[in-house]
């Protein structure tokens, strides 16, 4: 390896030490004959102080690189009260790895701010930015606490295609593709794969899916190729799968609390954590409407409604038992009440961010709900003949990976929380 330690793992402990970093230029300041450099790897950054007479006359020479060569330094750890780490590098050797040949098209330091499309443009220089490498951080938190809590509860991780034969989810917002001699399109969604797996017997699945939506927006929430943490429970209903939801998605919130502190303190992103409150969506319309709002029974909640539940209800919500008509064709319709069906929706901060329902597993009204939405059902008898062989009662949900980090990032923009976001107009780099 070209290195001894992260800059992470350096200070405490460490004085005196022999060690080998690697990183880019940060930044430099030359004082008379002291030269500070900032060393940054994806764990931090370290001050570098290179003073005539105690460092080599070549070694002076080299701090004078433009900002963000790529560097390995050898030296030796001192405590230092006034660096911002508590100490620095005596650099014994400084080797440009890679002198650059083109310039920088942004400032890495955020000192002066890039527009987020030119950051996308260059985003492996944007991912330099600790900004940018923090939001990452928290969503690979995320990801790691979501399958650690799922595994604890007994379930099992499963993989689903990503090309399908018709729509996961109904409607036409789909990427048709060429396969072989037949049509064929990207998936909206692994639900018809997870469903099938607890019909098979494994009853407590996960999946963390790519998933590709047809739709022309230009929105700060909507992406046309997102990330899917999708759960599905065998002999369970909506509101086991609620439970769960909460479960999870606090545990997430407490990991992420926990775990990155110093990513949170970066983007002056506020983190609380609290159970989310449960309420009918008769229950809220019924709230929105003594607000102010006009909504009538079967509209589905604008933006603006959901900020507005969320400032009265807190920062974690789910919405259960929604109209039939405005719900995937596969939500169960309620026994007491089939205008409303046991389908549910979680929103963090204003943003829904979780989706669910109890299915349908009857077969008769399976087909039903196809015909009514327009569909063929002959484009679905691999799906529906599954239920036509012993499907027990289940249920299940997704959260939007992209959509929960934004939120807990407080970014505003859910192409922060995608690396390399696929949107109506990007398909580079």
């Amino acid at each position: 390896m070209l290195r001894t330690h992260y800059i992470s793992e350096l200070g405490s402990g460490m004085e005196g030490k022999t060690v080998t970093i690697c990183g880019w230029l940060h930044e430099v300041r030359n004082i008379g004959k002291i030269s500070f450099m900032q060393i940054r790897d994806h764990t931090g950054i370290a001050q570098v102080t290179a003073k005539a007479g105690e460092v080599s006359e070549e070694i002076i020479k080299s701090t004078s690189m433009p900002k963000d060569s790529v560097l390995q330094i050898e030296g030796v750890v001192k405590r230092n009260a006034q660096s911002k780490a508590g100490f620095e590098i005596i650099p014994s050797s400084i080797t440009n790895l890679n002198p650059l040949e083109e310039r920088i098209p942004f400032d890495v330091t955020s000192k002066v701010p890039a527009e987020l499309d030119t950051r996308l443009n260059h985003r492996h220089i944007d991912l330099r930015r600790l900004e940018t490498t923090s939001i990452f951080k928290i969503e690979s938190t995320v990801l790691t606490a979501f399958r650690n809590i799922l595994l604890k509860q007994k379930f099992q991780e499963i993989r689903s295609p990503s090309i399908v034969e018709a729509a996961t989810e109904g409607g036409s917002e789909l990427f048709p593709i060429e396969y072989f001699e037949k049509k064929a399109y990207l998936a909206q969604s692994p639900q018809l794969y997870k469903q099938l797996a607890v019909i098979g017997g494994i009853d407590r699945v996960f999946i963390v899916s790519p998933v590709f939506r047809a739709e022309k927006f230009d929105t700060p929430f909507h992406l046309n190729e997102s990330t899917q943490m999708d759960i599905e429970i065998g002999f369970a209903d909506h509101n086991d799968a609620i439970k769960l939801l909460s479960k999870v998605a606090t545990g997430i919130i407490d990991e992420v609390i926990k775990k990155n502190k110093a990513d949170l303190e970066r983007l002056n992103a506020t983190l609380v954590r609290s159970r989310p409150a449960v309420i009918t969506y008769k229950k809220a319309l019924d709230k929105l409407n003594s607000n102010g709002q006009k909504i009538e029974f079967g509209t589905d909640f604008s933006r603006e409604n959901e900020h507005m539940l969320n400032s009265l209800l807190g920062d974690m919500i789910i919405v259960k038992e929604y109209p039939t008509s405005v719900r995937a064709f596969y939500s169960m319709p309620n026994k007491k009440d089939p205008e409303i069906c046991n389908s549910f929706d979680m929103l963090y901060k204003g943003l829904e961010i979780s989706s669910g329902a109890q299915r349908i597993h009857v077969p008769r009204l399976l087909e039903e709900a196809i015909v009514k939405r327009g569909m063929d059902p002959k484009n679905f008898e691999f799906y529906t003949t599954a239920f036509k062989q012993g499907a027990p009662p289940h249920a299940g949900w997704s959260i939007g990976l992209e959509r929960f980090t934004m939120k807990l990032a407080d970014q505003l923009n859910i192409r922060e929380a995608s690396m390399f976001p696929r949107d109506r107009s990007r398909l580079m780099p």
